[in-house]
């Protein structure tokens, strides 16, 4: 066992030593490659890779920041708590492709202006990212992702040769903004994200915090400088469009976010009504909405407190999906409710009011498809506020 350990340990010396020797050609190429995005919620961002090519070595490899394992041991419980182990993949640039085109997404590549010196640097340092001891990190979609870890190791490498420009940039959007122009509201994918992420979220990104997207990474670049003998020159010697397909957009579903809480408000609104008319109360009804909003209220309590989730903390939603009302729900199918409800409703009403205020100030934006099910609270709320005994 020891001498296998130890063969291993020459081997990756000998690896490591092998690669140090290796020196590209005049004719090797760094690129940036940007792939369009895919029909599942994790691809809905497209993706960002780096290549490296070199004609004389016949060498054509992709570094790919984007790989993990749903297979992983505890891989389920591990994304819960945000504690999300991310790899970086290094293989044959032919095989990258070949995925996208069974997909039908389009893949850009943007080769960069570098000297022969700085095109070694880039692949020394990208080796050694991929030895199994460092290609490991730990994941955050709007931090430290695929696409943020090309700007990264960019200006690592490159130093103040490299200015990144802010050419037809709109800085004034926040990171929840730039999210939401790639995924439609009306999906349960946008739903669920903007349901679980606070007001972190709603920060306003500098134009560098923009390239958490691939979309930015690339047209960042194509607009950036690099300074060869100490004149500015387009970071970006060419583009090519290595494959050319429709871009894929998520499908908003038949029974979308806002179809099933406006039904849901709906029935709710003509129930109160009918309560109030007939001087009774429907218990099932508390019961549901108590209990569904009781509990989404403890997930995100639990999102905010006791995962490592960046964008989790400081989540108003819970104005709403108040996490007591799953105890109250309960207490509600009973005969004879306490007087104190009445005054429990009647600040749960109150704590409605205060999201449009944060939604019109930007402290945070909230799902839109939420509205109808809001309105039906305020109903109910208002309802119960005044007839509880």
């Amino acid at each position: 066992m020891k001498k296998n350990y130890l063969l291993l340990f020459f081997f990756f010396l000998l690896t490591k030593s092998l690669v140090a020797q290796i020196n590209l050609s005049v004719y090797s190429e760094v690129s940036i490659i940007t792939a369009g995005p895919g029909i599942e919620l994790y691809e809905a961002f497209g993706h960002s890779a780096i290549r490296i090519k070199d004609p004389v070595l016949r060498l054509d490899l992709i570094y790919n920041y984007g790989m993990f394992d749903f297979n992983a041991p505890n891989f389920e419980l591990n994304f819960t708590k945000g504690n999300l182990i991310y790899s970086m993949g290094r293989y044959n640039f032919r095989d990258f492709l070949a995925g996208y085109k069974r997909d039908k997404r389009w893949v850009k590549q943007q080769v960069l202006n570098l000297t022969q010196e700085e095109r070694q640097s880039f692949f020394i340092y990208l080796e050694n990212n991929a030895l199994p001891e460092n290609k490991n990190y730990n994941y955050d979609p709007y931090f430290d992702n695929c696409a943020t870890k090309l700007r990264d190791i960019t200006t690592v490498i490159l130093g103040d040769k490299v200015v990144l420009s802010n050419k037809n940039i709109n800085e004034r959007r926040s990171f929840r903004q730039l999210m939401d122009r790639e995924i439609p509201w009306n999906t349960w994918g946008s739903f669920g994200i903007n349901l679980a992420l606070g007001s972190k979220l709603d920060q306003k990104a500098n134009f560098t915090q923009y390239m958490y997207l691939p979309d930015y990474v690339y047209s960042i670049f194509k607009n950036s400088a690099i300074f060869i003998e100490n004149q500015p020159k387009k970071l970006i010697k060419r583009e090519d469009v290595l494959l050319e397909f429709k871009e894929l957009k998520q499908e908003i579903s038949l029974f979308n976010p806002f179809l099933i809480f406006s039904v849901i408000s709906f029935i709710g609104i003509f129930v109160t009504f009918s309560d109030f008319k007939n001087k009774k109360r429907s218990k099932w009804m508390d019961f549901i909405v108590l209990f569904i909003t009781g509990l989404i209220g403890c997930v995100i309590c639990f999102l905010w407190f006791f995962t490592d989730h960046s964008t989790a903390p400081n989540n108003f939603n819970f104005l709403w999906a108040f996490a007591p009302n799953l105890i109250i729900a309960f207490l509600m199918l009973k005969v004879h409710q306490k007087k104190w409800l009445k005054s429990y409703f009647r600040f749960s009403f109150f704590l409605l009011f205060i999201i449009p205020i944060l939604w019109v100030l930007g402290v945070q934006l909230f799902p839109i498809a939420i509205i109808p099910f809001l309105i039906l609270l305020l109903f109910r709320y208002a309802y119960l506020s005044k007839t509880l005994n």
